[in-house]
């Protein structure tokens, strides 16, 4: 193939070859062509001197694709290897692009026509100025600017460089830059950005040209979250800005610019500018944006433009409002710092002078607040009216952004309970040309002082509307309505919008503890409406009710028993009346959500209680499923939060509840399936929890289990007769089944389930052996593919349930060593020996698992029998899943987990291990740090951590240490500097940081280095663990020079206590380990060095 002479770089390369190169593989070329044309490319990308061919490619080239190709050659280069190169040719590869782009830039026709290989061409520069500026390109702002001056092209361009380097510094460093370059090119930035300033401000002045003005303003949004505050307040940035907003062309970027200035934090003497700038924000609002306009049907009908404007505006009125809300409260925290410095300073006074110098200084802080608020108010009040509307538009974004601001602000409201001035009780409204605002009337409150509730009372009747009209759907309900208009059950959930419900909810219970009154009549209102069919539709009415079960416990006891009776009552004659199967569905799952979201007004009203889980029994015999499912939901949370009053035998009755519910057990569950009648179960286990009384609460569970022990007893008596009974398809069904009740049953009696278990657990064991023997021999027999049959899988879930059951009930019998010490012997003897003999596909992960549970549960009790555990599990287990990273998962995990178990709890077993064994335990803890499954790695580590624990806290400390400290800490490094454990670095700098902290801590009172083998000797073991890391970094990485590595390594020893800082240095060492640097770089990147500063605390080495 011709394409390989461009293999050879002695010479200039066959541009024209390479052309028609990149062409085969990005277009013409058939697949043999395009496979050939990427591995030469490939080997290409990889030579070290491709790029000094890239300036004779770009000359001469014709081709898009090409270009790229050779400037992502280049871009490898400087990224990499930049330190690497000779300051010859890194000063040549700066000038070349530079002039590349103004020669490009200037030309009016070649910036349109080139401007993706500008753009790109920009970045390269970037990534340039990231390397040189400051230290060795201290006039590239200067240049940029003069540059700029002296076309309109260029000047657009720069600023679109402009842009790109402060996103590349403030945004994107981390992770690509150390934190002192990071630091230095801010300050260099920060330092320098009066030139840039003065730029935007004359382009913004003089410039007609709109795609210049549009790159500016983008330039500056990207630089006005960070720029010193002189420069937005002292200068005319914030007039020009006002002024550009009130133009269409430009109003959406000078919003953003706005919207970023809103957000920042001020100074207190910027206060009236502020301010200002709010008042004619709002003026030109005004104008483009009349306050009457319906924004939500506007913002439905706009174009991408107007919508992008209600977007920004969304913005900026969360912004700003957030942070003239702070400023209050940080004044406020002035205040009474000064108030606390005054008493004491007036402490020597007599009690009527303190009293009256304090009353005098409160006063003339009313007196300020006052002046400096009075006119602002009515704007801040229409602003809100302005947001409120927002928060009605058709986007979820805005809406998200809108309901952040409503939530931060009525509960800093709630929580401050200040009062505030509110001058505005005059009835002369404030006049600003062509915009007018009426104050709120505020009755006949005092007309200095009132609280806030009143003076947002209009605002906040409003956002309680927007609250119910808008409650986003809550987790308990489980139907929702399809594309087609069915009402369906749900398949799948939103965690979004389960925590969009979560922060509408908090908001709405503030918003009632403010005026209950307001939130009960406006439900009520919204309520009548849909009864009366006014307003009648499904999401209207889904989201009234989920609004109104939010409020729970936000009333005192006797307003929301009144306000829920009508509620009740409504919703339940609306279910009586409605027609259509669908429509009644989902007024059933209205009327069960808010059900179950009062417990405290049932457990006050015994009869509606009966009501309403009648209702809810009924609800269980609905065709819908997932009615059904919200049914058996609803009343597992009662008994849950109201099991005491199924017990008690209310007046006129002649026996508790709990008796009528279990009486009718099977006509109540008669239409459920079988999850729906686990669920039934476990909630009446829930209830029977709470008998006090042993007698009743055993005759209790005997009758809620009578029908699956009657149907677990015809089974054993069945299988007595003849075994392969227990081999029929429908049986295995069914004993699974009777195992998911009797599990469910466990979880909600804990320790009382010892009454039924008992009678069943033999049986369950030796049901569980037959169907292990079953499994073992299919899959020994047939292979892993066995495994797969469904009849096999039918008997392992049978399997995995007993395991779970019995898992569920150690779990829950509150650490009774009786229960344990009856219980567990058989299991080892059964579940272990199985596990060991099974062989590997038909062994059971959640073996594992329930032994961890085990040892977590009785602890110390257990540390006899670890030996026989490890014997059972660990070496079988172990050749299963270091075979490779994928195979056996389930397994992984849990093994670890077990681990972690033995060694928190049973440590003194591990002591008691061979060398050999203990060699074993702590290769597979760093074979579990390696793998790439993310909660396999974490365990694992969490694991090391205690296992280094308990060992520095042991008597074997020195010899632990002296044969695993550095091979720990070998192993540690390589996933720390690989590409495939980057979600777990905060757990490896942890474990490298105790490490050093472990060799200064006292518990190592013997040399960790064989002197025998080491010709060199330490004085202490910190200098051995400091000359081995460097060592070991230093032939890890030999693009790293040894005064680099000898740098971090005594950085790693000397942070040791000071976490953050130890981080950010390993997080350095990291991102010099992926460049190349020649031996004489030490200062490359530092900033400008003052006479009497250390040179080596100024660089990066």
């Amino acid at each position: 193939m011709a394409a390989e002479r461009l293999r050879d770089l002695s010479k200039p390369m066959d541009v024209a070859l390479l052309d028609a190169t990149v062409d085969f593989f990005y277009a013409t070329g058939s697949k043999e062509e395009r496979a050939a044309a990427d591995n030469i490319l490939r080997d290409l990308k990889a030579n070290p001197d491709t790029w000094l061919q890239v300036a004779h490619i770009l000359q001469n080239t014709r081709s898009t694709h090409t270009k790229y190709f050779a400037l992502q050659v280049l871009e490898g280069v400087i990224k990499y290897r930049w330190k690497a190169l000779p300051v010859v040719q890194r000063d040549g590869m700066k000038m070349y692009i530079s002039d590349v782009i103004v020669q490009l830039s200037k030309n009016e026709e070649s910036f349109r026509s080139e401007r993706f290989y500008i753009n790109k061409l920009n970045l390269i520069l970037v990534q340039i100025l990231k390397h040189e500026w400051p230290a060795n390109w201290r006039s590239f702002i200067p240049d940029l600017v003069n540059a700029a001056k002296t076309s309109e092209s260029i000047c657009e361009n720069g600023m679109a460089i402009l842009k790109l380097l402060s996103e590349e510094i403030f945004n994107f460093s981390k992770g690509e830059m150390i934190q002192r370059k990071i630091n230095d090119l801010k300050e260099s930035l920060n330092s320098e950005f009066k030139f840039i300033h003065e730029l935007c401000l004359y382009v913004l002045s003089a410039s007609k040209r709109p795609a210049l003005i549009r790159a500016t303003l983008s330039a500056l949004h990207a630089y006005l979250s960070w720029i010193p505050l002189p420069y937005i307040f002292q200068s005319p940035l914030l007039e020009t800005l006002l002024t550009f907003f009130s133009v269409p062309a430009y109003r959406n970027l000078t919003l953003q610019c706005l919207s970023k200035v809103a957000a920042l934090k001020y100074e207190k003497h910027y206060r009236n500018q502020v301010v200002q700038m709010y008042m004619i924000f709002m003026k030109h609002l005004e104008g483009m944006l009349p306050f009457n306009i319906n924004i939500p049907e506007a913002y439905s009908a706009g174009s991408n433009e107007e919508q992008a404007f209600i977007q920004n505006l969304a913005l900026f009125f969360t912004s700003f409002f957030k942070v003239i809300f702070f400023l209050f409260e940080a004044k406020r925290g002035r205040v009474l710092h000064l108030i606390f410095v005054a008493f004491f300073f007036f402490c020597f006074l007599c009690i009527s002078n303190i009293i009256r110098c304090l009353m005098f200084f409160l006063l003339q802080l009313h007196i300020n607040i006052l002046e400096t608020t009075s006119e602002t108010i009515p704007f801040l009040l229409a602003g809100l009216e302005y947001l409120i509307k927002i928060s009605y538009v058709d986007d979820t974004e805005v809406f998200k952004v809108c309901c952040d601001y409503w939530h931060l602000l009525v509960s800093e409201l709630f929580t401050s309970g200040q009062r505030v001035s509110h001058p505005c009780t005059n009835s002369k409204p404030l006049r600003i040309p062509n915009m007018v605002f009426h104050p709120p009337t505020v009755g006949s409150i005092e007309p200095e002082i009132t609280t806030p509730k009143i003076l947002y009372s209009d605002q906040l009747s409003k956002l309680r509307g927007l609250m119910i009209n808008s409650m986003a759907k809550p987790e308990e309900v489980l139907i929702v309505e399809d594309e087609n208009g069915n009402i369906v059950r749900e398949t799948m959930k939103d965690c979004d919008v389960f925590l969009q419900y979560k922060i509408m909810r908090e908001t709405l219970i503030f918003l009632t503890h403010f005026d209950n009154d307001d939130t009960e009549r406006q439900m009520l209102s919204k309520l009548s409406k849909q009864i009366n069919k006014k307003e009648w539709t499904r999401n209207d009415l889904n989201t009234l009710c989920w609004a109104i079960g939010s409020i729970s416990g936000s009333m005192d006891v006797a307003n929301e028993d009144r306000f829920l009776v009508k509620v009740i009552r409504a919703l339940l004659s609306f279910s009586g009346i409605m027609k259509g199967n669908d429509d009644k569905d989902v007024i059933a799952s209205n009327i069960m959500y808010v059900f179950g979201q009062y417990p405290r007004f049932l457990k006050g009203n015994w009869q509606y209680m009966m009501v309403v889980v009648k209702k809810l029994f009924d609800f269980m015999h609905s065709t819908q499923p997932g009615v059904k499912d919200m049914a058996c939901d609803t009343f597992l949370k009662i008994a849950q939060q109201c099991k005491r009053i199924f017990l008690v035998v209310q007046v006129g009755k002649e026996e508790p509840f709990v008796s009528e519910v279990l009486a009718s057990l099977s006509t109540t569950t008669k239409h459920l399936g079988p999850h729906q009648i686990q669920t039934f179960y476990e909630s009446v286990a829930c209830i029977i929890e709470a008998e006090s009384d042993p007698q009743k609460r055993r005759e209790y569970i005997k009758w809620l289990m009578a029908l699956p022990n009657q149907r677990w007893a015809e089974i054993i008596g069945e299988a007595r007769q003849n075994v392969d009974f227990l081999k029929d398809p429908d049986v295995i069904h069914n004993v699974l089944t009777i195992l998911q009740t009797n599990t469910r049953v466990a979880a909600s009696l804990g320790k009382y389930f010892l009454f039924q278990i008992s009678s069943i657990f033999l049986a369950i064991l030796n049901i569980y052996k037959m169907y292990s023997e079953l499994v073992s021999s299919s899959i020994g027999d047939s292979g892993p593919c066995a495994s797969r049959i469904s009849l096999i899988k039918l008997l392992r879930s049978v399997k995995r349930e007993i395991l779970n059951l019995i898992k569920t009930f150690l779990d829950k019998d509150e650490k009774n060593p009786h229960i344990g010490k009856h219980f567990v012997p058989p299991i080892m003897n059964e579940i272990l020996a199985d596990y060991a003999r099974n062989v590997p596909d038909a062994r059971e992960s959640e073996v594992l698992s329930l032994f961890a549970t085990i040892i977590n549960q009785y602890k110390v009790a257990m540390q006899d029998d670890v030996p026989r555990i490890f014997e059972s599990v660990f070496h079988c287990t172990l050749e299963m899943i270091t075979k490779n990273f994928e195979d056996y998962p389930e397994h992984r995990l849990k093994f670890f987990l077990l681990l972690r178990a033995i060694a928190t709890f049973c440590f003194r077993a591990l002591l008691q291990l061979s060398s050999e064994q203990l060699k074993l335990v702590m290769d597979s803890v760093i074979w579990a740090f390696r793998h790439t499954e993310r909660n396999i790695a974490e365990t694992g580590l969490k694991l090391l951590l205690v296992l280094l624990k308990k060992f520095q806290k042991s008597a074997f400390s020195n010899q632990f240490y002296r044969t695993y400290l550095m091979q720990i800490e070998q192993e540690i490094i390589a996933v720390l500097t690989d590409t495939f454990h980057k979600p777990e670095f905060h757990w490896h700098v942890f474990v490298l940081q105790r490490l050093f902290q472990l060799v200064e801590s006292g518990a190592l009172t013997e040399p960790l280095w064989d002197a025998s083998t080491v010709p060199q000797q330490y004085p202490d073991n910190a200098a051995f663990v400091c000359d081995h890391t460097t060592k070991l970094l230093s032939s890890s990485f030999p693009n790293i020079s040894v005064p680099e590595v000898t740098e971090f390594v005594k950085g790693l020893y000397e942070l040791r206590d000071h976490p953050v800082p130890f981080k950010n240095n390993v997080r350095d060492f990291l991102i010099r380990s992926k460049e190349f640097s020649a031996q004489d770089n030490k200062d490359l990147d530092a900033g400008p060095i003052a006479p009497d500063e250390n040179p080596d605390e100024m660089s990066d080495s």
